[in-house]
């Protein structure tokens, strides 16, 4: 059966097979509250396992650079050493701060949760393998990702704790300013693609990647984007909020347990949320590395799964995100600020008229190969 299909390891066909199935067999109602479920049970599940493997990754990819080996003691080569801390985090006690805002300080982790799920399900993980398909995909996802913000201050000032406010404080002039950025840097993108739905973003890729279809106001775009996502996630150098050298941990000191655990785990997710965005809107998502006139190379690359695609794409970022924490030290909060306001934003305004203006002129790469080879 599997054979029917032009990219036979693809699972679209088998879901729209089951979809029909389903169709064919039980009121409409039935048929959409099963679909709801099964979706929201597969991207729990994965975003459960993303946070695992990420925090493994991470932990390996460290000591290599710092020449050392890395979890090794837990499993084959440390492979369980993750699930062995998400038992011990969720078995651990969750200490109550005495004069607290008990209600917003136990609601708190769920919005940075909820802010990275709600982005999550709206990513396109391959053909068809896509929660929610908007066709304002772009905004929802600048929009959605900023509640998170409302999460790091409810923890800074619910905790009762200078130096949790004093983190939530830092958390919220960073997350608020490079959010800026990472919006300017997204509609370059949108006024190139002509469009805001990721699916057909993607489409508009298939010859041709954004990232080389735009010249060099993409390329701009494309790194200002890189640094305000790392920026916005509290990744190193851009980690201060956290540093446990300046505010013992930040907005989150006086969570323990499984508190704290949802803050760490939308910390990683998040990281592969701005790596996955970086890959749908700038390297084609899902689609594959294809050149004009090169037929066999062309039917090799549509043979690898969109999905493969797609997590190379996406894993590839993350190695990068995970280059730059290691290699550059952490900035000071007015370092920090200052190459947001003085330096990113007036380039990325400048980047997205240059963008209006290549547009307008029919100046992409994709226009001069049709107004040569047409």
């Amino acid at each position: 059966m599997l054979l029917n299909y032009s990219r036979p390891l693809e699972v679209a066909g088998l879901l729209s097979d089951f979809d029909a199935l389903l169709t064919e067999n039980l009121p409409a109602w039935a048929v959409l509250a099963i679909e709801f479920v099964l979706a929201g049970i597969v991207l729990l599940t994965l975003y459960a396992v993303l946070a695992l493997i990420l925090i493994y990754v991470e932990r390996k990819i460290t000591a290599f650079f710092q020449a050392r080996l890395g979890p090794n003691r837990v499993g084959k080569y440390g492979l369980v050493q993750s699930v062995a801390d998400m038992l011990k985090i969720l078995i651990k006690e969750i200490i109550h701060v005495k004069q607290s805002d008990r209600f917003l300080f136990f609601t708190a982790p769920f919005f940075m949760i909820v802010a990275s799920m709600l982005t999550f399900g709206a990513l396109p993980f391959g053909k068809g393998l896509q929660a929610v398909d908007f066709n304002i995909g772009v905004f929802y996802v600048i929009a959605v990702s900023s509640l998170g913000i409302i999460g790091v201050l409810l923890a800074g000032w619910s905790s009762n704790n200078k130096y949790s406010m004093i983190g939530a404080m830092r958390s919220g002039a960073q997350f608020i300013s490079y959010e800026l950025s990472a919006g300017f840097a997204l509609m370059t993108m949108v006024v190139l693609s002509g469009t805001m739905s990721f699916s057909q973003m993607i489409e508009g890729q298939a010859c041709c990647w954004n990232i080389f279809n735009g010249h060099i106001p993409a390329l701009v775009a494309f790194i200002i984007y890189l640094i305000s996502g790392h920026a916005e996630t509290n990744r190193g150098p851009f980690d201060l909020p956290e540093a446990e050298s300046e505010l013992t941990a930040g907005y989150h000191t006086e969570y323990s347990g499984l508190q704290f655990g949802f803050f760490y785990l939308a910390e990683y997710l998040n990281m592969f949320i701005v790596a996955g965005i970086a890959a749908t809107v700038f390297l084609g998502g899902w689609t594959p590395f294809q050149i004009s006139g090169w037929d066999g190379f062309n039917s090799f690359m549509n043979y690898i799964p969109s999905y493969v695609w797609f997590f190379g794409k996406t894993g590839f970022l993350i190695f990068l995100s995970l280059w730059v924490r290691w290699t550059f030290p952490r900035l000071r909060i007015d370092q920090l600020l200052t190459l947001e306001w003085k330096y990113l934003l007036p380039i990325n305004m400048v980047n997205i008229l240059l963008m209006v203006g290549l547009v307008l002129a029919e100046g992409t790469l994709v226009d001069i190969y049709h107004r040569i080879f047409n």
